[in-house]
């Protein structure tokens, strides 16, 4: 039997047997306000989050100052009403120099934290910081020279896939693997904002564990927790969703984020379905004994004297279950009783004189 495949974070083991590694995405909804990011952490936690997650990306790092056609947002995108992609990344990013702070912050609490690195220079800041794995955003999964840079730091990798086919999910783990990086978690994801159930595919997510011997999971655009419960159920490893302390917050991510409220319904869901998922069990459970009542089994029907010959009329599979097993009910017809029996006794081998294998 292959052994599941497990990713560390920090003193953590994710895969196999361990429960859901729940990250809080901070994404923009700090709203470029430190005090408001630090409380998202707080929130984070004690919302039952595992992990908060920042975007490291300036700009100037992520696009071009360029107001070409092919840098403008399109009508429909709804991040429209910010013109350009250069205006949209100026507004929503994290500043480097809260970094620190907010790396300090989340530690405090014990709560994970890490980041999505979007250049080199991103991935030589969150190395200073000590952080103890990397997340690849689903449009970042093609630049294999970022790729390659991540894995050479020896860190663990959660690669998203919001935008990539089969082929681009399998450059990118062959990327990683080849400049040193092992251990390697894939995130099932659809990059679209809100993200419509009947696009999350997430019969996916079993598939990428086997395909690529790997941990999986969700990155989740959904409005709601559906799609995270699925991803659950379907063994999915990691959920990462978007988060925001007040819905009200207007954010450039805050339309398709979960507030504090519902992200710790999320956590608790997620935590009731792992144990209703529990093992593979044939056995009768303990509190289900207690109902061994409903179960059928067979009776004798009659009261009957020493020497009666049992007939179908005698017997009878009724509830509860305390008799002889109804599947022997043919073993008993035409056999001799060896004691008597009244109404309502519990069929069983020693009653006739016929020798009765059960």
């Amino acid at each position: 039997m292959i052994k599941p495949a497990t990713i560390k974070i920090n003193n953590r083991i994710i895969g196999g047997d361990s429960p859901c590694y729940i990250i809080a995405e901070m994404s923009a909804n700090h709203g470029g306000d430190i005090e408001k990011a630090i409380a998202l952490i707080h929130a984070a936690h004690k919302a039952g989050a595992d992990a908060i997650k920042l975007q490291t990306y300036t700009a100037d790092t992520i696009t071009l100052d360029c107001d070409k056609p092919d840098f403008l947002l399109p009508s429909g995108n709804a991040w429209e009403a910010h013109r350009s992609l250069y205006s949209l990344y100026k507004k929503a990013y994290t500043p480097w120099e809260w970094h620190a702070p907010l790396f300090k912050e989340a530690k405090s609490l014990g709560l994970d934290i890490f980041s999505s690195p979007f250049d080199r220079t991103a991935v030589d800041l969150l190395e200073s910081l000590n952080v103890p794995i990397y997340k690849v955003a689903s449009p970042e999964i093609t630049d294999v020279g970022l790729l390659a840079y991540i894995a050479k730091t020896g860190k663990p990798v959660i690669l998203s896939t919001g935008i990539a086919n089969y082929d681009d999910i399998e450059l990118a783990v062959n990327t990683l693997q080849k400049h040193g990086c092992s251990e390697i978690a894939i995130l099932k994801c659809t990059t679209a904002y809100p993200t419509p159930l009947t696009e999350c595919n997430l019969r996916t997510i079993p598939d990428l564990a086997k395909s690529f011997n790997c941990v999986a999971g969700i990155s989740d655009h959904t409005e709601g927790v559906v799609a995270p419960m699925t991803a659950v159920a379907l063994g999915g490893k990691i959920i990462e969703k978007h988060f925001i302390n007040d819905n009200q917050d207007e954010s450039v991510d805050a339309f398709f984020s979960l507030d504090s409220e519902a992200f710790s319904n999320m956590v608790q869901n997620v935590r009731d379905v792992e144990q209703s998922m529990g093992k593979i069990n044939y056995q009768i459970t303990e509190s289900a004994k207690k109902n061994i009542l409903a179960k059928r089994s067979l009776y004798f029907c009659n009261s009957m004297p020493v020497g009666h010959v049992l007939t179908e009329n005698d017997i009878r599979s009724v509830r509860p279950g305390f008799g002889a097993h109804p599947k022997y009910l043919a073993k008993y017809i035409g056999q001799t009783l060896g004691q008597a029996v009244e109404f309502g006794d519990r069929v069983r081998c020693e009653a006739v004189v016929g020798k009765i294998e059960e």
